[in-house]
Order: C-alpha cells, then sequence, then structure tokens
C-alpha cells in the first residue's frame, strides 16, 4: 500500500513539475494595447445609446486575430473584427449596453486573441437612471369659495 501511495506522489509531481513549465515565448507577436480598459457611461437615462467603443492598436510585429469577445451577461453584448489587424493598425471593439435596464453598470467584456497576453478584460461602468416624470395633470388650487 505504501509502495502504490508513494508512486502516485511521484507521478502528481512529475506532471505538476511538467505542466510548471513555461512555452517559449514569440518575441514577434502581436500584442493588443487599448487607449482604455475601462469605459465610463456617466450617468445615463434609461433607454438612452448604450453603444461605446474600446480602440486598440496592433503593437506586435504579427498580425492580429481576435477570436472572441463575451460579455459578463446578456444585457452586455460586443463585436470585434474578425479580420487581422495588421501590425501598427487600430480598430475598435463596440459594446452595446442594454441601457432599459435602470441601477448601476458594472460589467465586463473577455477578448481573446493571438496576443502575447491572450485574455484581456474589459471593463464598462455607469449608472442608468429612470427619466424624470412631467406631471401631466396641474394641480388642483384651493377653490376661491371654500375660503370663506
Amino acid at each position: 500500500m505504501k509502495q502504490v501511495i508513494t508512486i502516485l506522489a511521484v507521478a502528481i509531481f512529475g506532471f505538476g513539475a511538467m505542466a510548471q513549465e513555461k512555452k517559449a515565448e514569440n518575441p514577434n507577436a502581436p500584442t493588443i494595447s487599448f487607449e482604455s480598459e475601462v469605459v465610463d457611461y456617466g450617468s445615463i437615462e434609461q433607454g438612452a445609446n448604450g453603444e461605446r467603443e474600446f480602440k486598440f492598436t496592433n503593437e506586435g510585429k504579427e498580425p492580429l486575430i481576435i477570436t472572441n469577445a463575451k460579455g459578463s451577461c446578456g444585457c452586455t453584448v460586443p463585436s470585434w473584427p474578425k479580420e487581422p489587424i495588421a501590425p501598427g493598425s487600430t480598430a475598435v471593439i463596440k459594446v452595446k449596453y442594454d441601457t432599459q435596464r435602470v441601477g448601476p453598470i458594472n460589467k465586463s467584456v473577455t477578448v481573446n486573441s493571438n496576443a502575447a497576453t491572450p485574455v484581456k478584460v474589459l471593463r464598462i461602468k455607469g449608472q442608468v437612471k429612470k427619466p424624470e416624470q412631467v406631471k401631466t395633470t396641474p394641480e388642483k388650487e384651493p377653490s376661491s369659495l371654500m375660503a370663506k
């Protein structure tokens, strides 16, 4: 029994050591650099335009390919360029937030690519407020007959 435990322990540590080995990094790999990784919507009214953009540049030496971009929930929908981004070129990831939801905005968009850092998390924040209600009926003035 001790031999089985010893063999299992050696095997587990051996596999763990192999998993720790790093791949050789590509010095020419694309590098995705965002102007800002956070977009602040500020305070916006319910139903307002929820579209914003994250502008980025490929600062690497090889074409950048974004393989996926996913919002943290269904209310945050990203769209990204499907074609490779040449070195030195810029592009945008568009994000549309559903502004019908009243309350704070604190969502993320996870971007996967072939960049040296393959996963980037972008954030959107802000506050969606209900539009102010405009009174459509005039307030009643006190009747002059009741004052006498």
